[in-house]
């Protein structure tokens, strides 16, 4: 199929719509021009006439309006009431030829609209216009007859030729202009797409910061504003997508640094073991460093498949009620022991009647995860679990007294494989990046909050806000 550029394309319908209007307009002109022309001189042969009967149709009236108008191929006719020429005096008898209708018209005084006749009252071959206007008796009113007034078709034909023919050079100048207009016209509509269409191809080289100028006036100017929108949505994706790649990278890096030091550690055990380098008393401690090596990666690994089910909606809460200082007391046992390897004290503020609706091996997956970020980032300091029953909501706080975060960074805190401090990459908890990202998808499950408030160098809480939902009498 032979393309057909929009150019040409719209450069035609601009033409085709242009001449369109002026051959319309053209015509209607014509149409009316040779309407007025024909009235005109039907006006103008009325008038002769008019004159003719107010001087009483003398002899001598006739024949100098006769030698006025020869000149312009006016001829004036008399007929009698019997429809016989009485001026100009002629030998022989001769008729108008109207018809009966038009002559009972006359009769009654009405005038005779203009006429056109193809010979003369003489019979010769001649193309007539012929207005009739009828006479009467000054003293009894009667019908004596009627003049007819007439004038050549081809004086008239001569003046609408010569506005055909202007009409005809102005129609080719303005075909002309036409041309022109079109040209402009196309050439104004194509750079625009040609504007969009150089803003696409640099998108499409993946160059974001490109923004079109929208005057608000057209569906092109709806379509620049559409394309600065894709085009800033597209370079936020772009940077979010850098962004994920580059955490992305961090955390296969941190990942494989994490798994290389227990690999590492429990590929030397066995190695001791098996070649018997391991003295016997050393030998269970030994064997204690592999489990405790093999529970961090599965730790690592339960982690990462923890956040992917709960993004892929995979993960059903089983709510209950059940007693919040009970479970944070059960929390605080579990993790004694690494809060002291770090000095921390680990301390509890909740009344005992403090409920908690929620799917409770969650809830204690998410306080787990605040208080070993709290041990992680607090040495020789106080870490407080605090519960408390506000406006109908269960309210918990794990507050701690250690290094805090930057302000800059709070927001950052719950993105996945995030990590504040670089020094995380080489604890014993958090390894991963992943238990805070955990903590928020977890709360969102519950259709609970939480909020952060953190003051560098002197401590941060952990704000949980679950609604409570009341017991089924």
């Amino acid at each position: 199929m032979m393309k057909f550029k929009y150019f040409y394309q719209q450069m035609l319908a601009f033409f085709m719509v242009i001449m369109t209007m002026l051959i319309i307009m053209g015509f209607s002109f014509l149409q009316f021009s040779k309407n007025t022309t024909y009235n005109n001189t039907e006006e103008q042969l009325y008038g002769y006439a008019a004159a003719l009967v107010s001087g009483d149709l003398q002899k001598s009236q006739l024949d100098n309006g006769q030698l006025i108008l020869k000149n312009q191929e006016v001829t004036l006719t008399v007929f009698d009431n019997n429809d016989l020429m009485i001026y100009p005096e002629t030998v022989k008898n001769y008729a108008s030829g109207i018809s009966k209708e038009d002559f009972k018209k006359l009769e009654k005084g009405q005038r005779i609209s203009l006429k056109i006749r193809q010979t003369d009252f003489y019979g010769n071959d001649r193309q007539l216009a012929i207005v009739y206007l009828p006479f009467f008796t000054q003293d009894s009113n009667t019908f004596s007859g009627f003049v007819a007034v007439s004038s050549p078709i081809s004086g008239i034909e001569a003046t609408l030729t010569a506005l055909r023919n202007n009409l005809f050079a102005a129609f080719l100048f303005s075909s002309l202009g036409a041309v022109i207009l079109s040209l402009l016209f196309a050439k104004y509509q194509v750079n625009r797409i040609n504007r969009l269409r150089s803003a696409t191809h640099t998108v499409a080289e993946g160059n974001f910061d490109i923004h079109l100028k929208n005057n608000n006036k057209d569906e092109f100017d709806d379509l620049a504003g559409d394309f600065n929108l894709m085009a800033e949505s597209l370079k936020a994706s772009q940077k979010e997508i850098e962004h994920q790649e580059n955490r992305r990278r961090q955390f296969m890096a941190d990942v494989a640094h994490e798994m290389r030091t227990p690999l590492t550690t429990i590929n030397g055990l066995l190695e001791g073991l098996e070649y018997d380098m391991i003295p016997s008393n050393q030998k269970k401690r030994s064997i204690e460093l592999m489990h405790n090596e093999t529970r961090r990666l599965i730790r690592l690994v339960n982690e990462n498949l923890d956040y992917e089910k709960i993004r892929s909606n995979q993960i059903f809460l089983h709510k209950q009620h059940f007693n919040a200082k009970e479970t944070l007391e059960m929390v605080v046992e579990q993790l004694s022991l690494k809060a002291e390897s770090a000095k921390n004290v680990l301390k509890i503020d909740c009344p005992s009647d403090v409920e908690i609706y929620a799917d409770y091996d969650r809830f204690v997956q998410i306080i787990v995860n605040l208080t070993q970020n709290a041990i992680q980032f607090t040495q020789e300091g106080e870490i407080k679990l605090i519960g408390r029953m506000e406006d109908g909501r269960s309210m918990i706080k794990v507050e701690d007294t250690g290094i805090g975060i930057d302000t800059k960074e709070v927001q950052n805190i719950w993105e996945r494989y995030y990590k504040a401090d670089v020094s995380r990459k080489n604890t014993v908890y958090g390894e991963s990046g992943l238990g805070l990202a955990i903590v928020q998808q977890l709360v969102n499950l519950h259709g609970a909050t939480i909020s952060v408030d953190s003051i560098l160098g002197k401590g941060t809480i952990f704000t949980l806000i679950f609604p409570f939902e009341n017991k089924r009498k």
